[in-house]
């Protein structure tokens, strides 16, 4: 359910404010407090709804420098792909030639990556990207054994350098807030609820009020699910660079060489 940030702010809203309906019914169960519990009441309460406005703001910390790392992935990964495509030229020229056209390929499956949604076409685009991957490894490595130069071996580290920055992608798209840290926000804002309907003194608090705290958490939890969320919800990282370098490495069609050239 964490993948559908949607469904969080739904289940939560009613969760919670059933918790809350609990805890009203609770109280009304019970004898009325004195002023001397009714402040030790409130006392916890507010310690409770404080401890869990700090553990909303530290998960959602959390999913900000994950989100934020997961941007500066795209842009290394762009910027190892420029760099070797330019360093196609250290190559011998058939080489180059088939380096640049494996990279333009493997570029396009990179933005497809980020853009894709459906989990059978991300098995298909990892699948392909591991087959480029094989390809350009060996593309580049055939050269460096036949001429084993300094210059030959700055390809070789550029192109590593791209199979690595991958990975790193991947791996920050696996980076999720733990699902422990999402049952431990959970169960906070489930004893947070349940307290302030137990402290609601009157049927107008019930029916206007006690809606209010669960509809703000389940917002903050929707939130949270959004950013932390790599796939799913609105908020996703663009691959505008990826996207911007994939544009400038197209090569020109007949029609804008014509455009240029006019005879």
């Amino acid at each position: 359910m964490i993948n559908h940030p949607a469904y969080i702010s739904v289940v939560s809203f009613v969760v919670l404010w059933l918790f809350a309906q609990i805890g009203w019914w609770f109280q009304k169960r019970q004898q009325g407090m004195d002023e001397e519990t009714r402040h030790d009441f409130g006392i916890i309460m507010a310690a409770t709804l404080t401890l869990l406005g700090l553990i909303i703001g530290f998960s959602f910390s959390m999913a900000t420098s994950r989100y934020d790392l997961r941007k500066n992935y795209e842009e290394a990964e762009a910027n190892a792909i420029g760099t070797e495509y330019v360093r196609a030229d250290l190559l011998p020229s058939r080489d180059a030639a088939k380096v640049r056209e494996l990279l333009r390929n493997y570029l396009d499956q990179r933005v497809l990556f980020y853009m894709g949604g459906d989990e059978q076409e991300l098995q298909q685009i990892k699948s392909r990207t591991a087959q480029l991957q094989a390809d350009l490894w060996t593309a580049v490595l055939a050269p460096s054994a036949a001429q084993p130069t300094p210059v030959v071996a700055l390809a070789v580290a550029g192109m590593n350098d791209v199979l690595n920055s991958q990975g790193y992608t991947q791996a920050g798209y696996w980076n999720r807030i733990p699902v422990s840290a999402w049952a431990l926000m959970g169960m906070i804002a489930i004893a947070c609820n349940f307290l302030v309907g137990f402290g609601s003194r009157s049927v107008t608090a019930r029916s206007r009020l006690l809606p209010v705290l669960p509809f703000v958490v389940g917002i903050a939890f929707m939130l949270i699910a959004e950013i932390d969320t790599p796939r799913h919800g609105i908020i996703r990282v663009s691959p505008q660079n990826l996207i911007s370098l994939a544009e400038s490495l197209r090569p020109p069609s007949m029609d804008n060489f014509q455009h240029q050239n006019p005879r």
